[in-house]
């Protein structure tokens, strides 16, 4: 056998002189400050065992999709979600994908075309960005959720005859600022520029919104999206991830987008979970309160304790406290750990360098004196790593 590349024997060597290589790591007995598992849905026994009931009532038993869904694997439960899914999500389709990786680069492989322009939001997930990478259209990033950089590039792009149509992309919820941007102003943007507005919710999806909906439904601007990005592998739970779109962009998806069409489908047992974190959603009032509860606790706390000014704006499930420099940061978070709380560390280059930080991800399971004595615990290392 040959030996490893030493070009990325390298990379590695200069990822671990950083202390910044990543590791795998197993779960854990801590009290959860870490995980996506916003209202408990992943750990739910109800839905576990109503999934598999599901299952049975449907006389399907089988561990596989046998196939990509274009040949064998789109079995019926995938109709049934997919319709289920549109219909609560107030949308006119939705088309089931592997992962909210998947989605993604489908989407933005497939849907811009050459000639066409794509402004996206200098801190779009990587899939999002992977995707656009693989597009044929030209792309430019606009500052984080700064509408007069975004219109300056639309005015920009308005005056270009050789521009055929423009997409304006964004995320309803940044997953590592936890912040949003003013989703009314951009749609009215889109449409005074005439541009397509796509949006990812999945750290959205099962926080904000009477029913866990998200933050573009609970606004009520479903309408005058052209598509949404749900992901089911945080709030909802489970995992896939869908894009809602009217029937038009579900059949071109169908078409054209290589990682729905090149991939085997998820198994039954995969869609049945999302199928029934779907339907239990409409019931979970008191979790979705619980969980707005510890938000605006957490809020207050930062107050409270003077940590404010550490603290990205954010009104979401996701709160993050700069903490610059990867040895600081990396302290805090063994330190927090070793009292008994689940918190990790973001590290360049997941976040630009001189932005590391504390990801707190808050959950409806939390106690707020688990939240309080988290933040107090804080308050005190950082002041003490100063």
């Amino acid at each position: 056998m040959k030996q490893f590349p030493k070009s990325l024997h390298q990379k590695l060597q200069q990822r671990e002189a950083n202390n910044a290589l990543r590791k795998l790591s197993l779960p854990n007995d801590l009290i959860d400050f870490a995980s996506n598992d916003y209202i408990g849905f992943a750990q739910n026994e109800t839905i576990f065992h109503d999934t598999h009931q599901l299952l049975l009532d449907k006389n399907i038993k089988v561990n596989g999709a046998t196939g990509s869904r274009l040949l064998s694997g789109n079995h019926l439960l995938y109709q049934e979600a997919e319709a289920f899914i549109a219909n609560f999500q107030k949308t006119e389709a939705s088309l089931i994908f592997n992962s909210g990786y998947d989605a993604n680069v489908g989407f933005f492989s497939a849907v811009p075309q050459r000639n066409d322009i794509i402004l996206y939001d200098e801190l779009c997930h990587a899939s999002i960005r992977d995707g656009i990478q693989m597009s044929n259209a030209k792309s430019y990033k606009f500052q984080h959720n700064d509408l007069e950089d975004l219109e300056k590039r639309l005015r920009q792009a308005q005056s270009d005859n050789r521009i055929n149509e423009v997409y304006i992309v964004t995320e309803s919820v940044f997953s590592m600022d936890g912040d949003s941007p003013d989703l009314e102003k951009m749609v009215q943007l889109s449409e005074k520029y005439h541009s397509y507005l796509v949006v990812d919710e999945a750290h959205a999806l099962g926080v904000f919104g009477q029913q866990g909906e998200g933050l573009i439904q609970s606004l009520g601007l479903q309408n005058n999206v052209f598509a949404r990005i749900m992901t089911f592998g945080k709030g909802l739970g489970c995992h896939g991830a869908a894009i809602l779109g009217n029937e038009v962009l579900k059949s071109y998806l169908v078409n054209f987008a290589r990682s729905f069409i090149y991939t085997t489908g998820l198994s039954p047992h995969s869609v049945a979970a999302i199928r029934v974190a779907y339907q239990h959603l409409e019931n979970e009032k008191r979790t979705l309160e619980k969980l707005k509860g510890n938000i605006i606790h957490f809020n207050q706390e930062k107050v409270r304790l003077g940590l404010k000014p550490l603290f990205v704006y954010s009104k979401s499930a996701i709160q993050c406290a700069i903490i610059p420099g990867i040895e600081r940061v990396k302290t805090i978070a063994n330190q927090l750990q070793e009292k008994g709380f689940d918190v990790k560390p973001i590290l360049s280059p997941t976040v630009p360098e001189g932005q590391e930080r504390l990801r707190f991800c808050l959950h409806s399971y939390n106690s707020e004196k688990e939240i309080s004595d988290c933040l107090e615990l804080l308050s005190t290392f950082v002041f003490e790593n100063n």
